[in-house]
């Protein structure tokens, strides 16, 4: 009997197979295809309707104890990395360089510093007051100095900056000296220990934590900044562009500022582990630096930007006529324009 096969229907687990060639199954492909790319066109057009996000904030810092909370601020993640930048410089020369430059949005600098960028017409805004040095500014010397009055004669090393030129003026009222009864050479604070430990400099004008380890190489300290209260003080600036046009940004970076201080004041020990390596300290020795330092609290610092006549203005006024008299500034300090913006509305990221 011939063998015949009978239909009984579609089986189970079984799927019937179209053909993928000919017929109208190409064109069924690129309808699907064109009906795809319809559905994506508006989200490709909203995407690139899209500004770019903007570039974080670039804050320029030294290698200086008072800045570290900004440096803590970022190690912890208490700073919006996308929002602000911070960058480590190796001196406050090359802060003032890269910030002169255009490389830097903002930057922690000293008052005296901040007034003669200022005058040589950088539009700059001081936002807020960060720290006031108590001894952590110094000047170290050989065992031929025993004090001040001990330099006639001798050779000394200032880095080339004001902060150096302020030190070096007050170093030579306590020892009674006029300047061309010593010698200066204008060197960067990184190489002051290898000049002093060489013999080419007998004293060398400071700031932690390298002075710390010119203390650690046998040389002793003979003036610092507790003979000069007030003069030296440390504040935030910011581009008068930047302040104007990225309020938000600014703000981060002052809210991060005050985390990383309140961070350091509550877990010192963890801190000064953390930090001191890269100040080329032991953890004793940064806590020890940060004794000489007092920082400025948020209140505090809106307070000295504040007022008619500005506060800050009245308690530097003494600091301004000395950089007049030494030629490094020309100009009373326009302080209206310096601190023109209410420091509260920048905190609060208000435009």
């Amino acid at each position: 009997m011939p063998h015949t096969t009978r239909w009984e229907g579609p089986q189970p687990g079984l799927r019937r197979a179209w053909p993928r060639s000919g017929g109208w199954w190409p064109l069924r492909r690129a309808l699907w295809r064109l009906a795809r790319a319809l559905l994506l066109l508006p989200l490709v057009w909203l995407a690139a309707c899209q500004p770019p996000p903007p570039a974080p904030l670039k804050v320029g810092m030294n290698a200086w104890v008072g800045y570290d909370p900004l440096a803590l601020a970022r190690e912890e993640g208490l700073l919006d990395a996308r929002q602000v930048k911070v960058i480590e410089l190796s001196s406050s020369s090359e802060t003032l360089r890269n910030f002169r430059n255009g490389l830097l949005d903002a930057a922690a600098l000293t008052l005296d510093e901040t007034l003669r960028l200022a005058d040589d017409g950088v539009d700059v805004r001081i936002v807020a007051v960060l720290a006031v040095s108590a001894g952590a500014d110094v000047v170290l010397a050989n065992a031929s100095v025993a004090s001040p009055r001990d330099l006639r004669g001798k050779t000394i090393a200032v880095e080339g900056t004001t902060v150096g030129a302020l030190m070096l003026q007050r170093l030579l009222q306590a020892g009674r000296l006029r300047q061309d009864e010593v010698t200066v050479r204008n060197l960067e604070a990184s190489q002051h220990l290898s000049e002093l430990k060489s013999g080419r400099v007998d004293a060398a004008v400071s700031y932690e934590p390298l002075a710390g380890a010119m203390h650690e190489a046998g040389f002793r300290p003979i003036f610092d900044s507790r003979a000069m209260p007030g003069d030296i003080m440390d504040v935030l600036v910011v581009r008068a562009q930047a302040r104007a046009a990225r309020p938000q940004q600014v703000a981060e970076l002052l809210a991060g500022w005050q985390r990383g201080v309140a961070a350091l004041q509550e877990r010192p020990e963890a801190s000064a582990r953390l930090l001191a390596p890269g100040a080329g300290l032991t953890a004793d020795g940064y806590l020890a630096t940060l004794k000489g330092l007092r920082f400025v609290t948020a209140p505090q610092s809106e307070e000295l930007l504040s007022g008619r006549p500005r506060r800050l203005g009245q308690q530097a006024e003494g600091l301004a006529l000395t950089l007049k008299a030494m030629d490094l500034i020309r100009d009373t300090p326009d302080w209206g324009r310096l601190l023109s913006d209410d420091p509260v509305a920048v905190r609060e990221g208000l435009p």
